[in-house]
């Protein structure tokens, strides 16, 4: 990762190219202005003001930038990500303003994994100077999120397995003065039997584990954030085809949104008293994997019939949700990149939410959108609950009917949430399929900044 320290400091007069943001509505105002070579210049480069649009102009010896954005007044997240993607390397200044909530994109916007290239670019960053200085450290901490779940969910599932995501959170652990507890072997199988039954079928390097992780003042208001950790998934059993399994090193993502989450939440010493659970598996096949028709019982004492391998996701979590609902937080937040079917409902952008109480949904799509992180919520119908009947156990784990797959495995998973918890459930892709500005193809955070926000108003007052 590009050292996010290099790419937003504090404007204190150094010398800088200025960016001067232009809508199309205020390009002939902006025209006005210019010199004769800089309007031939201007013209040879096509600027229409459309927005992610620029122009390099002449200025004396040197030279500046026109870009174009829908709004300069009320910038987004994105409207500079793509000049901090394709300007030369060097220093910068938004003229007549501050960059603000575009900082963030401005620095997202230089990502790139470069692990596995024999030959990694060496082009120089691109600084945007700001004057909102008390902004810095906050935008640094989100962007170092996002591109610690961009990192994990890229790398291939051979270098992110259990055992990589335990390391993760003992990293965190280290850095923030946490406490780490990590279950495994005969104690996993008779502590979260579902957990051991998805995993028991990987390789000893990638075994199976519930990883968990405490941290801040017992007295402060105590949250859990669970994260689905299957590094990788065949389908089990019930095995994927080659193109539904290309992308399963992503399977992962919804741990790496609660790492990233808890990351956020220690480096702001936000004040609550947070408990990380990551249940981590590779669903593999083997000679003892688990099976079709097969009934496991769970850390909750709910029996589940197996109608599905493929649906192992909800399975693991309901082990984790168990034990994040045993030290009865306040709030319980997971994310779990669980079904296509959410989407097929609300496509690759948005992750579909769930939650129990209204307040918790508002809060939350409000702060999606107040940070350009929207999600979508979908319902946690009763009326579906009969979908996930079993003739011989007390719930299956895939549901019977083909309709509202999304729905029914939030439901499933709803029944190993304590009644009467404020629950808010993230089924995000975790993954770009197509490049945005400021977004590569490839592993992304999505949810994640809308829970965060959410979280900084429920517990500082904060508006963000």
């Amino acid at each position: 990762m590009t050292d996010k320290n290099a790419l937003i400091q504090p404007d204190r007069g150094q010398k800088a190219v200025a960016i001067h943001l232009v809508a199309k509505d205020g390009l002939e105002q902006f025209i006005k202005g210019l010199s004769v070579p800089q309007r031939a210049a201007l013209e040879a480069q096509k600027f229409t003001g459309s927005a992610g649009s620029h122009a390099i102009l002449p200025d004396g010896d040197g030279w500046f930038v026109a870009a174009g954005v829908a709004d300069p007044a009320a910038l987004s997240t994105w409207c500079l990500a793509k000049l901090a993607d394709v300007l030369p390397a060097g220093t910068y200044r938004r003229a007549n303003g501050e960059p603000g909530k575009a900082a963030l994109g401005w620095i997202v916007g230089q990502y790139s994994f470069d692990r596995y290239l024999s030959e990694p670019s060496e082009e120089g960053p691109r600084i945007l100077l700001t004057g909102e200085v008390k902004a810095i450290n906050a935008v640094i901490a989100e962007a170092e999120a996002i591109e610690l779940v961009r990192d994990l969910v890229n790398t291939p599932a051979e270098d992110m397995g259990p055992g990589q995501l335990e390391s993760e959170a003992e990293s965190l652990a280290k850095a923030f003065r946490a406490d780490v507890k990590i279950t495994r072997g005969e104690m996993l199988e008779r502590e979260y039997p579902m957990v051991h039954a998805v995993g028991r079928a990987a390789g000893r390097a990638h075994a199976p584990r519930l990883i968990e992780l405490e941290w801040g003042d017992p007295k402060h208001p105590k949250i859990a954030v669970v994260g689905k950790g299957v590094c990788f998934d065949s389908g089990g059993l019930d095995i994927k085809p080659a193109a539904g399994m290309l992308l399963m090193k992503k399977d992962m993502g919804g741990a790496a949104h609660a790492l990233g989450l808890a990351r956020l939440i220690m480096g702001a010493k936000l004040p609550v008293r947070l408990h990380l659970v990551i249940p981590a598996v590779e669903n593999a096949i083997s000679g003892n994997s688990f099976r079709p028709g097969d009934v496991l019982r769970s850390r909750a004492g709910i029996t589940v019939e197996i109608g599905n391998t493929d649906a192992e996701g909800r399975l693991i979590l309901g082990d984790a949700l168990t034990r994040a609902g045993e030290k009865e937080p306040e709030l319980l937040i997971d994310f779990a990149t669980l079904t296509g079917a959410a989407r097929v409902a609300v496509g690759p952008d948005l992750p579909a939410l769930f939650t129990r109480e209204d307040r918790t949904a508002q809060d939350i799509l409000d702060a999606g959108l107040a940070v350009d992180d929207p999600c979508w919520r979908l319902p946690l119908y009763d009326g579906y609950r009969e979908y996930l009947k079993s003739d011989i156990a007390d719930i299956n784990n895939a549901g019977s009917s083909g309709f509202a797959g999304a729905s029914t495995a939030a439901l499933f998973m709803d029944r190993f949430v304590p009644k009467g918890l404020d629950w808010a459930h993230f089924d995000t892709f975790a993954w770009r399929p197509a490049a945005k500005p400021g977004r590569p193809k490839g592993g992304d955070a999505l949810g994640l900044r809308a829970a965060w926000l959410m979280l900084q108003r429920r517990y500082t007052g904060e508006h963000g």
